[in-house]
């Protein structure tokens, strides 16, 4: 990082920079040509964020760059990154399905891809010094071609807020759409939304109905619940209500049910990489009833161990994810455990939407582990009842021994009449 602060600014001939064309990026390109004197080729990965991605090129020219590379890679970020997530059961702090967190390293990967194509010296983004993003764009760099420079603007220049931001922007003639009256902070992909900044930065303050994009309101949702069947192989989606489809064609759909029906809206306080809390909005309408879907299929086809293991790993998933190491030995790792445990999660599970409610109908699977006959209460060749007499025995006996032992001294097991006072202080 050291190297990456004290950049000889005369070695930098050429720059990709990874452009949305939003606030930060668009006042970036003239920026580099100012203070870096450097050719700029603005990298955009489309994911799926939609009508921000119009007239994207004709800005970047226009603000100085010399070049301007588009590539829709919706279905890889689907497939590489966002389902082995929600395979992997992953959710950082109960609530956010990492809809940016995974989205960084696939458009970083391209980024220094790109850069190398293109004999740039470096790359440069948008992260402001305070966030996660930076951390994700930086590692992923340091993790595929550690000789490249990272440019930080937001380390480097004077400007410190949006404010300044957008009068940096008005000064060198960049369009923009935010405002000083409305500003916030988004982030949008095939998968997600975020929301950050404006009233969010008050976490007592409740958001706005208008910031919200891709959901309607519980209140505002139909009065009827929508039905629907997802349908699953391996662990990965691939139908809905009975129609075969691909990852895009799934996720856009799912999107406009679930943002009908009110679902998947987040507000979380989290707890960011650099060290600091953070309020944000999160809306993942598909991505909800997708990660629903999944679980409940794999609780009958999972069994327990495996089960309960997948959930504990889950967490350190998130975390890695989270902070920026997608591209680490121990990811790779816990994704080569995640997928042997995908194999046989095959099936279908049916849900209800209602107002913001995902009610789960059905789950049927080829490979269900669960068997009406063996769970019964009577008598069969696979489980007999009697047999539970010997395990119990033998499940008990370090507490039978434990007990025994305190009566033996004590006159009376431990648990019967704790002494908690051994536990208070002076």
């Amino acid at each position: 990082m050291a190297e990456q602060q004290n950049i000889d600014k005369k070695q930098v001939k050429k720059v990709v920079l990874a452009y949305s064309g939003g606030l930060d990026t668009s006042i970036i390109v003239p920026w580099l040509v100012e203070n870096y004197g450097c050719e700029v080729i603005c990298y955009t990965a489309d994911l799926g964020q939609g009508q921000e991605l119009e007239g994207l090129e004709e800005k970047a020219i226009q603000s100085g760059a010399s070049k301007v590379i588009v590539e829709d890679l919706r279905e890889q970020f689907l497939t590489e990154f966002v389902f082995p997530t929600m395979q992997a059961g992953a959710v950082y702090e109960h609530k956010y399905l990492l809809g940016t967190s995974f989205a960084r390293p696939l458009i970083a990967k391209r980024q220094v891809e790109i850069a190398e194509q293109e004999g740039a010296d470096a790359i440069a983004h948008g992260c402001t010094g305070k966030g996660n993003d930076q951390v994700r764009f930086e590692v992923t760099a340091m993790a595929l071609n550690p000789t490249l420079k990272v440019i930080a603007p937001w380390r480097e220049w004077d400007i410190r807020s949006r404010e300044d931001a957008i009068a940096y922007a008005r000064k060198h003639n960049v369009p923009i759409a935010q405002t000083e009256k409305s500003i916030y902070s988004r982030d949008a992909n095939i998968w997600h939304m975020s929301h950050e900044g404006g009233l969010l930065e008050d976490p007592w303050q409740s958001p706005e109905e208008e910031m919200y994009q891709l959901s309607v309101s519980p209140e505002d949702a139909p009065d009827e619940p929508e039905i629907i069947t997802l349908e699953f192989e391996s662990g990965t989606p691939v139908g809905l209500n009975g129609k075969r489809m691909g990852p895009v064609e799934l996720m856009l759909a799912l999107n406009e049910i679930g943002g009908c029906n009110a679902i998947g809206r987040a507000d979380i306080v989290e707890n960011r990489l650099v060290g600091m809390k953070s309020h944000g909005v999160y809306e993942t309408p598909g991505g909800t009833i997708l990660y629903t879907a999944h679980r409940e299929l794999e609780s009958i086809c999972l069994d327990k161990d495996t089960l309960h293991w997948k959930q504990l790993n889950a967490l350190r998933y998130a975390e890695l994810v989270y902070d920026g190491k997608w591209f680490s030995t121990l990811r790779e790792a816990l994704d080569g455990f995640v997928m042997v445990t995908q194999r046989h999660v095959t099936g279908e599970v049916r849900l209800k939407l209602y107002k913001g409610n995902l009610i789960v109908l059905r789950r049927r699977s080829p490979y269900s582990l669960y068997r009406e006959d063996y769970a019964s209460f009577g008598m069969s060749d696979v489980y007999n009842q009697q047999d539970a007499a010997g395990f119990i025995q033998l499940w008990g006996l370090p507490l039978k021994v434990d007990a025994m032992l305190s009566i033996a001294g004590t006159g009376k097991s431990r648990f019967r009449a704790p002494d908690y006072s051994i536990f208070k202080r002076d």
